[in-house]
């Protein structure tokens, strides 16, 4: 629909949408942080709950348009795969703003739950994957659909539950940036979840706006709808995470940022279940290209490495920019943008 207008009017209203969601996205996290500290909630969970649902909302629209109207699946599994590997990535960019040292050096501990799952739950994408057609289905459901959701739900209990035993001073390893007094005095939490309402809205919008240009790309360019989705839309669409995480980080709450990104990644992971059931003919990832494994197996090794960050806690930089295990995050989100690339033509 946009292409041919040019590239004048779609370059003004992508930049018009980026605009909109940064100055909801930083709204957001400030809503956000006032009612963590209302609720007595840790940032972590807020992070992975709240944020991450409402950010992530723009990769389901897109993901269940794709396969529900486009009738193109591998648009909405490289959409949600590529968002995985770009929210990974966007944590080299946390990890240099934090100019005192390493992030991994300051993240609670938290953070190891929401990456352990994630691993779980990409892993169970990555069997279907390569099992293609062979994977077990119930009707046009493949079974692990409803594995997905499952473990999304326990996720979510699980850092809760984590977060109050923190609170409740249990002896659980975290740092003080973590833990929160409940009750936070002075917040007005119906105004407070208002301004939330509405800056979420905003971000929904714009978010859910954005993927028509990156359509008009692939029409424009004739790339392949799956390279299209594991790299441009899936940079395009998670755009409200880079933005509510760069002003949870304006705000001193790295957790939250971190929780966002993180969170983000098992709601995508979410959204390939839900897509499964909109899709019609069969089960969504035995329609899935080749390349689509390959990408999340670079989410897995991410997502990995950011669990050893977390455990072993680097203090040196490289080039005194980012610790040791960015530049391995920078590494693997290089190599799989070039193996799309590779696949695409």
């Amino acid at each position: 629909m946009l292409g041919g207008t040019g590239a004048a009017l779609p370059g003004l209203l992508f930049v018009l949408c980026a605009a909109a969601i940064a100055v909801a996205g930083f709204a957001l996290s400030r809503s956000a942080d006032a009612l963590a500290e209302a609720h007595g909630w840790g940032r972590g969970w807020v992070g992975l709950a709240l944020l991450a649902t409402v950010t992530s909302l723009p990769e389901l629209a897109t993901g269940l348009s794709a396969v529900a109207w486009i009738g193109a699946p591998n648009l909405a599994i490289g959409n949600a795969l590529g968002a995985c590997v770009v929210n990974l990535a966007f944590l080299v960019v946390v990890d240099a703003l934090q100019r005192r040292q390493p992030m991994y050096r300051e993240a609670s501990t938290t953070h190891l739950l929401s990456a352990g799952f994630g691993v779980v739950m990409l892993g169970l994408v990555t069997l279907a994957l390569a099992s293609g057609g062979a994977a077990p289905a119930l009707l046009h459901v493949g079974l692990y659909s409803p594995v997905l959701l499952g473990l999304y739900l326990v996720a979510l209990r699980c850092v809760l539950a984590h977060e109050r035993a923190v609170h409740a001073g249990a002896p659980v390893a975290v740092h003080p940036q973590g833990a929160r007094a409940p009750g936070g005095a002075g917040v007005d939490t119906a105004r407070t979840w208002r301004r939330f309402g509405l800056a979420a809205a905003v971000v929904l919008a714009a978010g859910t706006a954005l993927p028509a240009v990156a359509e008009a790309l692939a029409q424009a360019t004739g790339l392949s709808r799956s390279f299209v989705g594991t790299v441009f839309m899936a940079l395009v669409t998670t755009l409200p995470e880079m933005a509510v995480t760069l002003a949870a980080l304006r705000l001193g709450a790295l957790d939250m940022a971190i929780g966002n990104l993180l969170g983000s990644n098992l709601f995508n992971v979410l959204v390939l279940a839900l897509g499964d059931v909109a899709y019609t003919h069969g089960p969504l990832l035995a329609a899935a290209a080749p390349a689509h494994a390959g990408t999340a197996a670079t989410a897995l090794v991410m997502t990995g490495l950011v669990i050893v960050g977390l455990v072993m806690r680097p203090q040196g930089r490289v080039l005194r920019v980012a610790s040791w295990i960015s530049v391995g995050l920078v590494a693997a989100y290089v190599i799989n943008a070039a193996l799309a690339a590779l696949a695409a033509t």
